[in-house]
Parts: C-alpha cells; sequence; structure tokens
C-alpha cells in the first residue's frame, strides 16, 4: 500500500510525490497492460521483440565503449 503524509497542507505536492511513487513502481504500465486481454502468442511475440531491441541497444553500448576505450 502506497501512503503520501501532506504536509503544510500542500496538496499539490502530494499528489506529485503520489504519481512519482506510482510511476516508480510502475503501476501505470501494470494497468496499461492489463487493461485488454493479451493472448499468449502476443505475449510471447512482444517479449521476443523487446529483447531483440534489448540486444541491439546492449551491442550498440558495447560498440561505443570500445570506440571511448581506443580513443583513450
Amino acid at each position: 500500500m502506497i501512503s503520501i503524509k501532506v504536509r503544510n497542507n500542500d496538496l499539490h505536492a502530494a499528489l506529485s510525490k503520489l504519481k512519482n511513487k506510482l510511476v516508480q513502481e510502475e503501476l501505470f504500465k501494470e494497468l496499461k497492460k492489463r487493461k485488454y486481454y493479451t493472448k499468449p502468442s502476443l505475449k510471447k511475440r512482444l517479449k521476443r521483440e523487446a529483447a531483440e531491441k534489448q540486444r541491439v541497444k546492449d551491442f550498440h553500448n558495447l560498440l561505443k565503449a570500445a570506440r571511448r576505450a581506443e580513443n583513450y
């Protein structure tokens, strides 16, 4: 359970803190994901595509690191 203390009757700050905590805990992502039913085959495909994107990202970061090390 998420709780936020309101200090000095400042609701604006309390709401922004609450929103930040919800974003940190990825509650909005979970709600968006559960809004509609996704078939298991679609889940697998999305997971596979996300893994491919991550591999490409990691490869590019590795290349950048190698270039930086080469320049020093």
